[in-house]
């Protein structure tokens, strides 16, 4: 086995490994944490598939924003309000039906599928021609979804500000 598949299998235990217990930990602080892990793993992932813009736009969006996010609101929150963050698993056993049923399709799928392999490409850095694009041909929807986004935020601001006169 070459070292590339030995750090992809680590990085795929890494992902499967701290997902399963995102879904199964009982404690929110543990999936939380655990979310970080599997966020990091696919971020490695992204690193051995040549794609370091999307790497490091996990790792600043999902890890440095959302998760710190999420993990100060359960952290300042449940104090607040008094809560237990214990979670109950329910229904495992058809999650895992269903869950062993779909792993078992693509697993089956992919063992069928004819895989063409190309030439090895030296890895490049992808980041100034995704730059260059956005701010090239792409500007005008790169803009848009900027507004949009904006006024999402200011929408959703809105209504939790919102005074209860009703």
């Amino acid at each position: 086995m070459s070292a590339e598949a030995a750090v992809f299998f680590v990085f795929a235990l890494i992902t499967v490994g701290s997902a399963a217990v995102v879904v199964l930990a009982r404690s929110l602080i543990y999936s939380a944490f655990a979310l970080l892990f599997t966020f990091f793993g696919v971020a490695g992932l992204y690193v051995l598939l040549g794609a370091d813009f999307l790497a490091a736009t996990q790792l600043l969006v999902y890890v440095g924003g959302i998760l710190v996010l999420l993990l100060f609101g359960v952290m300042l929150t449940h104090k607040l309000y008094d809560l237990d963050l214990r979670s109950e698993v329910t229904q495992f056993l058809p999650g895992l039906i269903v869950a062993v049923g779909l792993f078992l399709i693509l697993t089956i799928s992919a063992v069928r599928t004819q895989w063409v392999v190309g030439p090895g490409r030296t890895p490049s850095p992808t980041t100034a021609a995704l730059g260059k694009a956005f701010l090239n041909e792409y500007l005008l929807p790169f803009e848009a979804a900027s507004i949009l986004l904006l006024v999402a935020l200011m929408g959703a601001a809105m209504i939790v500000r919102r005074k209860k006169d009703a």
